[in-house]
């Protein structure tokens, strides 16, 4: 997710200038002679107007942004996190259209509500007959669309196995220029507002068309899309009953542009509680992640287990053949509930962990990401 932080530019970027101050020290030696009469005080203001470069925050959002954080005292150097490339072995490039099995649907639908419209699609795998089925809601990441997520994630190939329905709500470039979920907005982290409740109405209209068995409601996503999914589950716990977030961040972790950006660089200084989000949850994250912090993840552990101080964690370790190690942990009651579920994939870039290079930021090497979510989700219904 090198877009991560750009579309957050363009998004958040305000209309004026604050108040300056030079933070540059002058360099060794410059000492002014005694020829040299100190400036009067409207022209040193001219000379440091002069000095300091007149940048349009419409026109280039990031020098903007990079000032902002610079005279804020933000060490971040933000250009190089936006260009750093992302070692995952995969390439950005158009999902394939996938062959579908007989009888299987992936098909386009569209929601509307006060907040905006999204469109989506809906795999509808061939041994669905009108039963009633579970329902996943997948949030892809910034750049990405319903068909690179579906291909990256093989989800679609889970749910013909399973017989679930996937609903992938797709984010437009007009709401977020890089088509990221704007996880950092104070009107979307609220019930009733946003696109939280663009996301809920998207189930609720799934659920409306189809038998879905409304005890077997999830939502998970990627990045911003998994920062949205624990927004979503904490905001609407009546409507999912478990979360799943791959390399996403706490609820309500950033109100703005400057504290999305030290969220993701470094973590929440303070996570807030989340709210009635209760609903036990299963965290993917690679230690080896340079765009979203791992400490995210332990705080999106931290975060819901407020709501369980009972609970008792149980450490495994693993390997895949070939692939990368993992530490899982196993947090549950006292009488053996689940209640969440950590894992740590080392050496793991900014990638969805097991997956397929048909689609974007995958990792084939990590642990099954998605079969190991709906394993979980399973596991707590």
């Amino acid at each position: 997710m090198r877009e991560a932080a750009r579309q957050m530019l363009n998004k958040a970027a305000p209309p004026q200038r604050p108040a300056m101050r030079d933070i540059n020290p002058p360099p060794p030696g410059a000492t002014p002679t005694a020829t040299e009469a100190a400036p009067a005080p409207a022209q040193e203001q001219a000379q440091a107007q002069a000095t300091r470069p007149n940048i349009n925050p419409a026109t280039h959002p990031a020098e903007y942004a990079q000032d902002i954080l610079n005279r804020m005292g933000i060490k971040l150097d933000l250009q190089a996190n936006l260009d750093r490339a992302i070692d995952i072995g995969s390439v950005l490039h158009p999902a394939p259209a996938q062959p579908l099995p007989a009888g299987a649907q992936f098909v386009m639908g569209s929601y509307s509500n006060h907040a905006g419209t999204r469109n989506y699609k809906l795999y509808i795998p061939s041994s669905y007959h009108g039963q009633a089925v579970p329902l996943l809601v997948m949030l892809h990441g910034c750049t990405q669309n319903p068909d690179d997520f579906a291909a990256g994630t093989q989800m679609n190939q889970l749910a013909e196995e399973m017989g679930w329905l996937v609903v992938y709500p797709e984010q437009t470039a007009q709401a977020n220029h890089s088509k990221c979920w704007n996880w950092f907005n104070a009107i979307d982290q609220q019930r009733g507002q946003g696109e939280p409740s663009i996301i809920a109405g998207i189930a609720r209209q799934i659920i409306d068309e189809y038998p879905v068995n409304e005890r077997q409601v999830y939502v998970a996503g990627l990045s911003a899309g998994g920062a949205m999914a624990v927004i979503a589950g904490t905001l609407y716990p009546e409507l999912f009953a478990a979360v799943g977030v791959h390399s996403g961040l706490p609820f309500a972790s950033a109100q703005d542009l400057p504290s999305a950006l030290s969220a993701m660089k470094r973590g929440v200084h303070h996570a807030p509680k989340a709210g009635n989000g209760s609903q036990p949850i299963i965290v993917f994250h690679g230690d080896g992640d340079t765009t979203v912090n791992p400490r995210n993840g332990e705080q999106v552990m931290e975060q819901r287990l407020h709501h369980h101080r009972g609970a008792r964690p149980r450490v495994q370790s693993g390997a895949v053949p070939n692939g990368h190690r993992y530490t899982q942990t196993t947090h549950t009651t006292a009488d053996g509930t689940p209640v969440g579920e950590h894992w740590v994939v080392h050496g793991a870039g900014h990638a969805w962990s097991g997956g397929s290079a048909l689609g974007t930021y995958t990792d084939a090497k990590g642990p099954d990401a998605s079969r190991e979510m709906l394993r979980f989700f399973r596991t707590v219904s």
